[in-house]
């Protein structure tokens, strides 16, 4: 079967890697049947030829899952579309406070936007008793 995968370049600490399309039983260092690309995870630079990497998995090359990824998040020209997320790692307690603040937020919102349509409500039925009052003095007089 094959594979598309990463076959690790560059020195100790260092990482680089070529996508390769390679017999699943080979070495990871083994000779490729094609090379597709290079991938370098610290500066996050990419060129991947996208094209050939699709028609392999339609003639049935299975991608690992780190260089699927790559090809969803490929641009047209080759470059990852890496969009940097700015994560914070909370302890489970302040996760747990976030999400109540969270909650209470969002029954808040609930609460304000029943009690926006509450008075819409209420001064629809004020206007025809207003109605009716001014009617009743008319003919009174």
């Amino acid at each position: 079967m094959l594979k598309i995968r990463l076959k690790r370049l560059g020195g100790k600490k260092t990482p680089a890697y070529r996508i390769i399309v390679i017999n699943s039983t080979t070495k990871r260092e083994g000779r490729p049947i094609q090379e597709l690309g290079h991938y370098n995870p610290k500066t996050k630079v990419m060129k991947l030829d996208k094209d050939s990497a699709l028609e392999w998995v339609k003639k049935g090359a299975q991608p690992t899952e780190t260089v699927a990824y790559l090809i969803k998040n490929c641009n047209k020209d080759g470059s990852l579309n890496y969009k940097k997320k700015e994560t914070v790692k909370l302890s489970k307690k302040a996760q747990a406070k976030a999400q109540a603040e969270a909650e209470a937020k969002a029954a808040a919102e609930a609460e304000a936007k029943t009690a926006d349509e509450t008075p819409a409500q209420e001064t629809a039925s004020e206007e025809p008793a207003a109605e009716t009052a001014a009617a009743e003095e008319t003919t009174e007089a």
